[in-house]
C-alpha cells in the first residue's frame, strides 16, 4: 500500500511520468510482463525538404508541460524541431496561454518576432488568431480543434484535427475485452458491465470521443453501457479525481477521460479500478491500473505545415490526420491489467481501419447505434458553426456517419441509447 500511495503521489507531481512516449515502454520482470511495444506507434519522422534558414514557427499552449493535452503538443514540436535540425531561434514556445486577449497579444508578439507561421492548440484560442490572422496577412496561422477556417475564408488561417475517434474506439476494444474477463472471471455480471468517463464539456468534440470508446467496448462485449460525468474544465486535477471517484461510487468498474491531468488515472490505481488513459501512457505512476491510452500525434501536422511553407505550397483550410498519417497512435499496452488477446483484437481492427471495412460511427448495423431505440438514418450537424448552432449539413454517407469529413474538428454530438449523462450542466 506505501508503495501505491508513493506511485500516486509521484503522478500528481510528474503527470504523465517517464513513459508518455509513443513506442514501447517495456518493463519485464518478476512482477509482471509489463508493457507491450504499441500496436499502432508513431512513424519516425523523416526530412525530404529544404527548410529556410530564416525560417521560424511559434506555438501557443494553453497550458505547459503539467498537463497531458498540452504536452502532448510540446513533444510533438519538439520531435519535429530535432528531425529537421531546427535552432532554438526558429522555434518560439508561449506556454499557459489562456483563452482571452492573452492568445492574441502572443500572436501578435510571435508575428512581430518573424515567425512564419503561429500554431495555437486549444479551442477557446480561435476567435483570436483569427484576429491576428486578419492583421499579419503574411504570417501562416495555424489552430488546433477550430471550426471557423472553412467559412473565414482567409488564405493564412487554417484549422487542424485528427480522427482521434478511431484511437478512441481501439482503447474501447481494449477495455471491452478487460469487461468481458471481468465477466468471466465472475468477478461482475454481464449487466454490471459498466463504464464511467470523466468529460470535461458537453463539446461535440468530447462526445464524439466518448461515443467511439463506447463503441469500440460494445463491438467485443454487447452488454456494456456508460456513465459520463462533467467537470466544466479542461485542466483540474481535483474535479477530474472527484468525478472519477463519483463514478466508481456510481457502480463504474472501469474508467477512461476527455480532460487533462492525472486526477482521474490516479483515483483508479488507489481503487484498484482498470483505466483507459488519454494523451500518453500513465503505465510508471499507475502500474496495476493502467490498461492503454489513444493519443493524437501532432508531428505530422507540424512537417505538413512546415513543408507546405517551405516548398511554397497551400496549406489546407481543414486537414485531418488519421491512423495512415500516423496522427492516431496508440502507447504500449499493459500486459498485466489488459485482457487476454486484447492485442491481438486491436491489430485487427487497425487492419480493417487502413482497408476501409471498419467505420466507427456505422449507422447501418442492428443494434449498434440506436437514439431512442432507432437507427439513426439521416442527421443534420451544425458544421457551419453560427451563433445559434444551426444544423447544416447532411452527414450521414454511405450507412456510417462521416466524422471530420466536411470540416475537421468533430461534430458527433448525438448521445446514443447506452450512455447517461450524469450531469449536463457543462
Amino acid at each position: 500500500m506505501f508503495k501505491k500511495i508513493i506511485s500516486v503521489v509521484m503522478a500528481v507531481m510528474m503527470l504523465a511520468g517517464a513513459c508518455v512516449g509513443f513506442s514501447s515502454c517495456t518493463t519485464d520482470d518478476e512482477t509482471g510482463k509489463g508493457m507491450s511495444e504499441s500496436p499502432l506507434a508513431a512513424p519516425e519522422l523523416s526530412k525530404d525538404f529544404e527548410v529556410s534558414e530564416d525560417f521560424k514557427i511559434g506555438f501557443i499552449f494553453l497550458h505547459d508541460e503539467n498537463s497531458t493535452y498540452d504536452k502532448n503538443f510540446i513533444d510533438a514540436a519538439t520531435r519535429v524541431k530535432e528531425a529537421l535540425g531546427l535552432s532554438d531561434s526558429q522555434v518560439i514556445f508561449k506556454k499557459n496561454v489562456p483563452e482571452t486577449n492573452d492568445c492574441y497579444v502572443a500572436a501578435k508578439d510571435l508575428a512581430s518576432q518573424g515567425c512564419d507561421i503561429v500554431f495555437a492548440n486549444s479551442f477557446g484560442h480561435e476567435q483570436y488568431m483569427i484576429q491576428a490572422a486578419k492583421e499579419f496577412p503574411d504570417v501562416q496561422f495555424c489552430h488546433a480543434t477550430g471550426t471557423r477556417a472553412h467559412t473565414e475564408g482567409l488564405s493564412n488561417y487554417h484549422n487542424a484535427f485528427a480522427s482521434i475517434y478511431q484511437g478512441r474506439y481501439l482503447a474501447g476494444i481494449a477495455a471491452g475485452m478487460k469487461l468481458n474477463e471481468m465477466i468471466e472471471k465472475g468477478e461482475i455480471k454481464a449487466e454490471e458491465a459498466v463504464m464511467g468517463y470523466v468529460g470535461a464539456f458537453t463539446y461535440a468534440e468530447v462526445i464524439s470521443g466518448f461515443t467511439s470508446f463506447y463503441l469500440g467496448a460494445k463491438s467485443v462485449c454487447p452488454s456494456v453501457t456508460m456513465k459520463v460525468q462533467y467537470t466544466g474544465a479542461w485542466y483540474d486535477e481535483a474535479l477530474e479525481r472527484e468525478a472519477a471517484n463519483a463514478l466508481m461510487a456510481n457502480g463504474c468498474v472501469l474508467i477512461s477521460q476527455h480532460a487533462d491531468s492525472m486526477g482521474a488515472p490516479s483515483a483508479c490505481e488507489v481503487k484498484g479500478v482498470p483505466n483507459v488513459s488519454y494523451n500518453g501512457s500513465t503505465y510508471d505512476a499507475c502500474p496495476e491500473t493502467f490498461i492503454v491510452s489513444s493519443s493524437i500525434n501532432w508531428a505530422p501536422y507540424f512537417m505538413y505545415i512546415i513543408k507546405c511553407f517551405n516548398t511554397d505550397t497551400e496549406i489546407a483550410a481543414d486537414w485531418c490526420g488519421g491512423i495512415e498519417e500516423g496522427s492516431v497512435v496508440l502507447s504500449g499496452i499493459n500486459q498485466d491489467a489488459a485482457a487476454e488477446g486484447t492485442i491481438e483484437a486491436i491489430n485487427d481492427a487497425v487492419a480493417k481501419f487502413k482497408d476501409g471495412t471498419l467505420h466507427v460511427f456505422d449507422v447501418s448495423k442492428d443494434n449498434y447505434i440506436l437514439k431512442d431505440g432507432q437507427k439513426i438514418t439521416s442527421y443534420m450537424a451544425d458544421v457551419n458553426t453560427d451563433a445559434d448552432n444551426t444544423p447544416d449539413t447532411e452527414v450521414i454517407k454511405d450507412g456510417y456517419f462521416d466524422e471530420s469529413g466536411a470540416r475537421s474538428a468533430p461534430y458527433f454530438n448525438i448521445l446514443i441509447d447506452g450512455i447517461e449523462n450524469v450531469n449536463t450542466k457543462f
